[in-house]
């Protein structure tokens, strides 16, 4: 079937008339999925400490990051590179993977016990993978790889030097990222629940609270902030007793852990909440696999988080939150209904994964009268629906896995007369509503443009100060679609400028440059749109290895891939658009 626009419309129409069936009746506010945490058991004596010093963390697993939970542990290095880094038990690497961000270099080692181990951030491995790696970039023609290694070629034995530490990929200072994952499954578990020896005898910090009104969207308000004190070994609110118009409301605290001896602030490992003594809803940072690590945002405020706020833990689960970690006690969904008029007494219990506990308790009653605010601009759209938005050269499509919280998602349509931009410029929701997946836009021209004018067309999107462009596809009718995962204003931009190729120490690309004691050659790429998608070089006609850790330089450090004498560098690099440029450097060694 032809998903014509037409098509798209009459399907949202009725995924619409189910979603409000659906919310009215509750079926979306998250049926209980368990009655309890069940317990957990993991051998205690199995890893070893990866590293050759004690261990000091300045992460640890659950820990609230950009767009993401933290999904293991991060090891300090004494704020150093290349300490020796050893498997943490016996087994085999089965993967390595070498990427300009995320874990930069990476080794994963399958174990006996149905566990993976991942070291992260690395800089060389141990001497016999260093070169198996290197051998793959050559036969693949790329430096950044990832490697599935048949189980006999590498074994290890625990404790075996199988790396240097480092402070490659998105790491920002040296350190050892290390992750313990069901080896079936490939979800992550945390490691301080396998006994690693982390002396933790300090109980977690509760700093303050927040309040929402739950007959309105969580991206449509700003929270009450509720301070918080300490008394004892216990925590409170002022006042004890919160007054509130509000009939429907739910909580979120920030919290941090830290372990004996230091100083970091780390993620809580759990926070459980308790109305009248009964518990509500609680969530448990156990077990989180990388297809779900986005759904952080659901976890937040994310709003708050975006405008530059604190971060704040959700205690209810919000009903876009697919496989969470949190857990309901008797169906009950985190949100406190106060139209009873009495005093709820709310406990909220918060622990680390050795068993330290904080516990904040306070009153919340509703004392006057609710008054709803302004319905906000624009339509309203729902979680787990599929619904569609359509204008006369505008349209988007949101998946049933896109959106969180439902929400009213407003246009606004500008026209603009800069210079290269072919089309109205649509501002499509905002900044601070967060989505789990890409959703899809679809933009016409302002104008007719030749066949050569679209093939250099991207789609442009800037969130704040953020920016990012994609390649089009063009559909029936003039349509130009592209996916984005953040709201923002989007428009057509057509770019006929190629990249630039800067290089460092080279002063004229027709001119024979003398490298016989250089130790590296170093390459910068810029980009008008400062995006880039291919980069090559190849030295007398064949492939050279460039490493481009974080996506800044390429550089390719001399060995023997380059002996003396004469050479002839080619360097090729094109942008999203597709321009192309291509440079000519000779040398000698």
């Amino acid at each position: 079937m032809v998903e014509t626009p037409l098509f798209f419309s009459v399907r949202a129409q009725i995924f619409r008339s189910v979603a409000t069936l659906l919310l009215a009746s509750g079926i979306l506010l998250n049926a209980a999925v368990a009655q309890d945490f069940p317990p957990v058991s993991y051998p205690k004596d199995y890893f070893r400490n990866p590293l050759n010093i004690p261990i000091s963390l300045s992460g640890n697993f659950g820990e609230l990051r950009p767009n993401h939970f933290h999904m293991g542990l991060d090891l300090k290095t004494q704020a150093r590179e290349n300490l020796p880094v050893h498997a943490a038990a016996e087994g085999y690497i089965a993967r390595v993977k070498v990427e300009p961000g995320g874990f930069g270099r990476a080794i994963y080692i399958n174990h006996p016990n149905g566990m993976t181990t991942l070291y992260a951030h690395l800089n060389d491995f141990y001497p016999e993978l260093e070169k198996y790696v290197r051998e793959q970039q050559y036969k693949q023609e790329s430096w950044s790889v990832y490697l599935e290694i048949p189980e006999g070629a590498f074994p290890v034995r625990k404790g075996q030097f199988i790396a240097y530490s480092g402070n490659t990929g998105g790491s920002e200072g040296p350190h050892l990222h290390f992750e313990i994952r069901e080896t079936a499954t490939d979800k992550c578990i945390n490691p301080m629940l396998f006994g690693l020896p982390i002396t933790d005898n300090v109980a977690p910090t509760i700093l303050r609270l927040s309040l929402y009104d739950r007959a309105r969207s969580i991206y449509e308000q700003a929270p009450l902030i509720v301070p918080v004190k300490r008394v004892g070994n216990r925590y409170t609110t002022t006042p004890a007793v919160i007054s509130t118009s509000l009939e429907k409301v739910s909580f979120a605290i920030t919290s941090f852990d830290m372990h004996t001896g230091s100083t970091n602030l780390n993620g809580i490992y759990s926070a459980v909440m308790y109305d009248n003594n009964q518990p509500v809803q609680g969530f448990r940072m156990e077990k989180i696999g990388y297809e779900d690590t986005r759904y952080l945002n659901a976890h937040i405020d994310y709003r708050t988080k975006s405008n530059g706020g604190p971060w704040l833990q959700h205690l209810s689960e919000l009903p876009g939150y697919i496989n969470s970690i949190y857990r309901s006690y008797s169906g009950n969904t985190g949100v406190i209904d106060l139209t009873d008029g009495r005093v709820h007494n709310i406990r909220i219990e918060v622990k680390d994964a050795d068993g330290n506990s904080a516990v904040l308790s306070f009153g919340i009653k509703k004392t006057t009268a609710y008054k709803a605010p302004a319905k906000p601009a624009g339509r309203m759209f729902y979680p787990l629906m599929i619904d569609v938005y359509e204008s006369e050269d505008l349209e988007f499509f949101i998946g049933e896995k896109c959106l969180y919280d439902s929400v009213h998602i407003h246009h606004i349509r500008t026209n603009s007369s800069a210079p290269g931009i072919v089309s109205a410029s649509h501002t499509i929701g905002a900044g601070h509503i967060p989505l789990q997946e890409y959703f899809t836009v679809r933009i016409k021209p302002n104008r007719n443009l030749s066949e050569e004018e679209k093939s250099r067309v991207i789609m442009q999107r800037i969130t704040g100060a953020k920016k990012r462009v994609a390649n089009v596809s063009w559909q029936q009718e003039g349509w130009a679609s592209a996916r984005f995962r953040d709201f923002g204003l989007f428009r057509l931009v057509l770019d006929t400028v190629p990249p630039v190729i800067v290089p460092v120490g080279f002063t004229d690309a027709n001119a024979k440059t003398y490298l016989k004691t250089a130790r590296r050659m170093v390459f910068t790429v810029k980009d008008n749109y400062d995006q880039f998608v291919n980069f090559r070089a190849e030295l007398d006609g064949k492939w050279l290895r460039f490493t481009n850790d974080k996506g800044r330089n390429f550089i390719y450090i001399f060995d023997e891939y380059c002996g003396p004498g004469a050479h002839e560098l080619k360097i090729s690099v094109e942008d999203v658009a597709g321009n192309r440029t291509e440079k000519i450097y000779r040398f000698e060694r």
